[in-house]
């Protein structure tokens, strides 16, 4: 079916398939029964709908169930909820007649300051590999691409689009691979998207070595190599370095670099038409796996499912399971679970106890139906039966981080003199039984955002010192912290009972926490990144290697990436990877090796008794 269709294209049909012909789509070929392919944001829910230049559309139907951070996702260990993760995306963006869901992305944790770090899966390469195996074919069973991201290694925001990383061979292949190639080989995703940043000198959009070599060669992909969104910069090597769809655009998409400069490239032999050929292969191995080519003289092809309600009550119950799996308890000293018998009144602390994050941090934004702070959680979880006293306590990052152009600018509230807010936070926690202090950070001013990073790991706004006050007006104090990563926890965490971290909770957060709280659900979450005292502690900032001279950053510490250097060079850090703890205790004994049958090379089996 690809050759026959193939074959009845024009040269100028072929080239419009193989670049943007609006923020979302490529162009179709209604002649031929071909549609547009339509694509959208997605690692951690179906994006609103968008137009040209970004502009968001502000439709009234295009609400999303906004699931956990997927560092959240990853923090629960748990493939099935992966593959239920993907499953909702899926569902969402079929009835939305998405064909492409840009994610999931998988890049690997370098440093703590990465902007994006809350939308990756964390530090390890197998870990990040299980669960982007079961995401992707959750997520495709719905009849919906998934689009892997950023082919390879956008281990840093700052300077993202130029950046050159050297990168030797085995730590290229043992910690930035393999979670794509386990999507390629394992999961079979349609679509890989190309990063921004260079590798060994080459963009990653038109890198002979990543797109030729391993990922089609070696690997054997036969789907679609997706640009980012401006991340292409010469047609030539775009056009005979593997990347076959070029998205963005260069004023009038008739510009971009695979449109008419790669036409007159064709029309005069600079190009051999067998590469263009086998970008249009590639386009149509997609379309035709998602059965969206059909008869020209039928009704026209589309992905979209019946119209239905867009973000179920199952959804929306599956996002609060992931968020309550994901929750990780670094810290109790007999506090939490809390009894709402035991206690007449609680004080909530800190700006991001209202504060919602859905609809931020970049490209990963969703617009949900709702979403529950954790001072609404609470509330919920309480019933109207306690009494809850508020204050803000510090004032939060402010400024939009990257967001896409809007009709009407976003009113930034003023700041509020800190002093005062510190006064209300300590007469607040002195009035109660008991402090739930919910701070960290979020997704604006440089925080846990797309095209930026963070500048260090210390909690923003005055939180430290904010944070010693309250325990030491109120040591019944449960420090509650929401972001994409570790902070710096060393001025405070001697003398406060609890510490939970959260994430992005997605839409449901607010109840997820409140569970947990008051011992609804027992926390489970493990650490999927190594939080370092200090960041001069973790491997790139102690070695001096980001964010890179002259355009130019060099992984000196190769496979030493999170655990692997703290382990090596017996560096201890603030909580380890796959740090966490739980309301009860567990046991183990009579440990037993125990080896199998020489008829399969004797395997040892680890046998031994658990108490809970």
């Amino acid at each position: 079916r690809v050759e026959d269709l193939l074959s009845r294209l024009t040269l100028e049909e072929k080239v419009s398939l193989v670049h943007a012909n609006a923020h979302f789509s490529t162009a179709g070929v209604p002649r031929l029964g071909i549609p547009d392919l339509k694509m959208d944001d997605g690692p951690l829910g179906v994006r609103e709908e968008v137009g040209e230049h970004g502009v968001i559309l502000n439709h009234k139907d295009d609400f999303a169930t906004a699931m956990p951070g997927t560092l959240g996702l990853a923090a629960t260990w748990d493939v099935d909820l992966a593959k239920a993760y993907g499953t909702v995306i899926g569902q969402e963006a079929k009835q939305r007649g998405k064909d492409i869901m840009l994610g999931p992305a998988v890049n690997i944790q370098r440093t703590p300051l990465c902007g994006r770090n809350f939308e990756y899966m964390g530090e390890d390469p197998f870990l990040t590999s299980r669960m982007t195996v079961n995401y992707i074919e959750g997520e495709q069973a719905q009849g919906v691409s998934s689009c892997v991201k950023h082919f390879a290694a956008n281990s840093q925001e700052y300077q993202r689009g130029s950046i050159n990383e050297i990168i030797d061979e085995r730590a290229l292949r043992e910690i930035y691979l393999p979670a794509f190639r386990a999507a390629v080989q394992e999961a079979e995703v349609m679509t890989v998207m190309g990063a921004y940043n260079q590798i060994n000198g080459q963009h990653c959009c038109e890198n002979e070595r990543l797109l030729n070599e391993i990922l089609k060669n070696e690997w054997g992909f036969k789907g679609a190599v997706i640009s980012d969104w401006g991340g292409v910069h010469h047609t030539d090597l775009a056009a005979l370095n593997g990347m076959d769809i070029e998205m963005g655009t260069r004023g009038a998409y008739a510009g971009n670099y695979l449109a008419n400069p790669f036409l007159e490239g064709l029309k005069s032999g600079k190009f051999p038409v067998s590469v263009l050929d086998d970008k249009v292969r590639r386009h149509f191995h997609v379309m035709f796996k998602l059965n969206l080519i059909h008869d020209p003289s039928a009704p026209p092809a589309t992905n979209a499912a019946p119209p239905t309600l867009l973000s179920t009550r199952a959804h929306q119950e599956i996002a609060l399971k992931i968020a309550e799996e994901s929750l990780v308890l670094l810290k109790n000293q007999n506090l939490l679970p809390l009894d709402p018998a035991q206690t007449k009144s609680i004080a909530i602390i800190g700006a991001n106890a209202t504060a919602k994050f859905a609809h931020g941090g970049g490209s990963a934004m969703i617009k949900p139906p709702y979403e529950i702070t954790a001072l609404e959680g609470i509330s919920n979880r309480l019933g109207g039966n306690m009494k809850l006293i508020y204050a803000q306590g510090y004032n939060p990052p402010v400024g939009s981080g990257r967001v896409d152009f809007r009709p009407e600018p976003e009113e930034t509230p003023a700041p509020l003199n800190p002093s005062n807010l510190m006064a209300e936070a300590v007469a607040a926690a002195k009035s109660a039984d008991v402090v739930i202090y919910v701070g960290g950070l979020n997704h604006k001013g440089g925080y846990d955002t797309e095209g930026a990073d963070r500048k260090d790991i210390k909690l923003p706004g005055g939180q430290d010192e904010l944070i010693q006050k309250i325990v030491q007006a109120n040591p019944r104090t449960v420090v509650v912290l929401m972001g994409g990563g570790a902070v710096e926890m060393d001025a405070w965490l001697a003398r406060v009972p609890a510490v939970l971290y959260t994430w992005y909770p997605g839409l449901e957060g607010g109840n997820a926490l409140a569970h947990v709280l008051f011992g609804d659900v027992n926390p489970s979450g493990k650490l999927p990144c190594t939080f370092p005292k200090r960041l001069a502690d973790s491997p790139a900032h102690a070695l001096h290697t980001y964010p890179g001279t002259n355009g130019t950053v060099v992984y000196k510490e190769g496979l030493l990436v999170g655990y692997r250097w703290f382990d090596t060079k017996k560096i201890k850090p603030l909580f380890p990877f796959g740090y966490g703890l739980s309301y009860t205790t567990f046991k183990y004994s009579n440990l037993n090796l125990v080896p199998g049958p020489e008829a399969l090379g004797a395997p040892v089996t680890v046998e031994f008794e658990l108490a809970n």
